[in-house]
């Protein structure tokens, strides 16, 4: 397949074999634009979540499947998938069903709504909370 077919067609060819047979997913909220996550998607991944309009990633912890919200209860919906230039990455824009993506809490024991949630100070190097 030439770069042509990849970049210019309306063929949906994802280029799973250029990174190992894991692309990157960054989830962003369709509503507010914010970034909530990154994930790794595999072909199973991906088809399964065109099939349920749920966000469904491959765990490169667990080494299977995870369906987003399966034990959480915060679920992610698909609203759009953008897909960049060479096939190889994704966009997920997505409506979220519940507290937030992110697996830790915050002090109130509440999921926190994107796992972005502090910001670096470049110049002392210092991590700040961005919660309200």
């Amino acid at each position: 397949m030439n770069n042509s077919e990849i970049e210019e067609s309306n063929q949906f060819n994802l280029q799973f074999d250029k990174r190992g047979g894991l692309l990157p997913v960054v989830v962003q909220e369709s509503e507010t634009g914010d970034i909530l996550m990154i994930a790794s998607v595999n072909r199973e991944a991906v088809d399964r979540t065109l099939e349920t309009k749920k966000a469904t990633f491959w765990s490169t912890s667990r080494n299977k499947l995870w369906v987003k919200g399966e034990t959480s209860g915060n679920t992610i919906w698909i609203d759009e998938i953008l897909v960049d230039c060479d096939q190889d990455a994704l966009v997920y824009k997505v409506r979220l069903e519940g507290d937030g993506v992110c697996h830790t809490k915050n002090k109130l024991g509440v999921h926190r709504k994107s796992c972005f949630y502090r910001s670096l100070n470049p110049d002392s190097k210092e991590l700040t909370f961005l919660e309200k």
